[in-house]
């Protein structure tokens, strides 16, 4: 990062950075994004225009990674900040244990004690069931790749945290009205129930190519964390 702050070899201009590190986001985000002023000497078109450049941890890399999968699935915009008030919770506190691992500054109006981090942190781990959903949204991504999933448009997941038992079931596009009956009588049984879609899925995939990867370097960074 160094070097592109240092301007090494690049035509654009920076701008200006914000640290999101030595300053974290309340939602949990860290990371520097460094804004530069576009410059092109050979077509002019788009000059000025601001482009950015993101620096990451592979930890906080895997923070961002399970926001936007459990988001994806839970049909809710908590990269913005928006959705469920456990889960927003759940991720800012995970910046803090990060950031803790990382000797860097905590996420604002987090617990300043590792004593009262992880006490919280064990309360939203189990009553989210974060290590068993997110291994069934993992799954479901696996299921993508299954041939007998082609044509499918939507898929309804029912997940029993205690068994650990995952279902997916494939709906095709006229078959949303059935896939959402479904889902209303899964709700209704008392299983966990996602009706998520494919091309939802696809976008997650693009986005994150790494998804496995970087699910298992999370998931490991919560059971170290709620460890104490």
């Amino acid at each position: 990062m160094r070097l592109y702050k240092a301007g090494l070899d690049l035509k654009h201009k920076l701008d200006h950075e914000d640290d999101y590190v030595k300053e974290p986001q309340r939602s949990g985000y860290r990371g520097v994004h460094l804004i530069y002023r576009y410059f092109s000497d050979r077509k002019e078109t788009y000059n000025g225009l601001k482009i950015e450049m993101q620096f990451r941890s592979p930890l906080q890399h895997a923070w961002a990674t399970a926001v936007e999968t459990v988001g994806t699935f839970i049909r809710q915009a908590l990269k913005s900040s928006q959705g469920e008030k456990e889960w927003l919770r759940f991720f800012a506190l995970m910046g803090s244990a990060i950031a803790l691992r990382e000797r860097t500054p905590l996420v604002p109006d987090t617990p300043s004690t590792r004593k009262e981090l992880v006490k919280e942190l064990r309360h939203h781990e189990r009553t989210l069931k974060v290590r068993p959903r997110l291994q069934a949204y993992g799954d479901a991504l696996e299921a993508l790749e299954d041939p007998s999933a082609q044509g499918a448009h939507y898929f309804l997941l029912a997940l029993d945290p205690q068994a650990e038992k995952l279902t997916i079931t494939g709906y095709k596009g006229k078959e949303l009205e059935k896939a959402s009956r479904d889902y209303l009588a899964t709700e209704r049984s008392g299983a966990d129930a996602v009706l998520v879609s494919v091309k939802s899925l696809e976008a997650l995939r693009r986005a994150y190519p790494n998804y496995f990867l970087d699910t298992r370097v999370f998931l490991d960074s919560v059971k170290r964390a709620i460890s104490g």
